[in-house]
């Protein structure tokens, strides 16, 4: 695959990664409502992707498509995590 290839690849997974971490407000919206879910895969979700957000940041060359995909994995793994208590 040519480097323009990988490119396109690599923002597709972002986009489809930043889907997948959407899906957390389903989550939230049934957390807040009283129907507590367990916290153990918003916490695991939440340091796994401060992890790559750090790895990708923290790269000399910035890898954005990793910061940007698991950005809000951070997020809303820590919003879901937060009302699952």
């Amino acid at each position: 695959m040519n480097e323009r290839g990988i490119l396109v690849l690599g923002w597709v997974a972002t986009v489809t990664a930043i889907v997948m971490y959407l899906s957390y407000i389903d989550q939230i919206m049934l957390n807040l409502s009283g129907q507590k879910g367990s916290v153990v895969q918003p916490f695991a979700t939440m340091v796994n992707c401060a992890l790559w957000v750090g790895y990708g940041f923290l790269k000399d060359k910035r890898d954005w498509p990793i910061v940007v995909a698991n950005a809000p994995g951070v997020v809303f793994g820590a919003v879901a995590l937060v009302t699952a208590i």
